[in-house]
């Protein structure tokens, strides 16, 4: 059950790792990585973070970068919202493959 306040610190968590996302992809032309999705559990403990990234051919070579380098990525966020949240939640990145999905609905109706 989502609460008015989980969903509040979900879209912070979201708009933030999406920043600092975008500043670390800079260097890599070509390559986008969107937070689609942040899920926080009620004790705000964890928090699911569902990534997009384009192209979808390099999604699980980044993916396993990004959760080689999860300690990094929660330093950083915990810079950003420390004056917000008291607790920086633990982090488990996954692919959203929600858009090639679409995309495969849209071939396959195309027939």
């Amino acid at each position: 059950m989502e609460t008015t306040r989980l969903n509040k610190i979900g879209r912070l968590l979201q708009k933030e790792l999406g920043d600092i996302f975008q500043k670390q992809t800079q260097a890599m032309p070509g390559t986008l990585v969107s937070v689609s999705t942040v899920r926080v559990s009620p004790d705000l403990g964890i928090a699911k973070v569902y990534l997009s990234i384009f192209p979808s051919e390099k999604s699980q070579e980044l993916l396993t970068a990004i959760r080689l380098n999860t300690k990094a990525v929660r330093y950083d966020l915990g810079k950003r919202v420390r004056l917000q949240l008291r607790i920086i939640p633990e982090l488990s990145f996954f692919i959203d493959d929600s858009l090639d999905y679409i995309d495969n609905i849209d071939k396959l109706l195309q027939k």
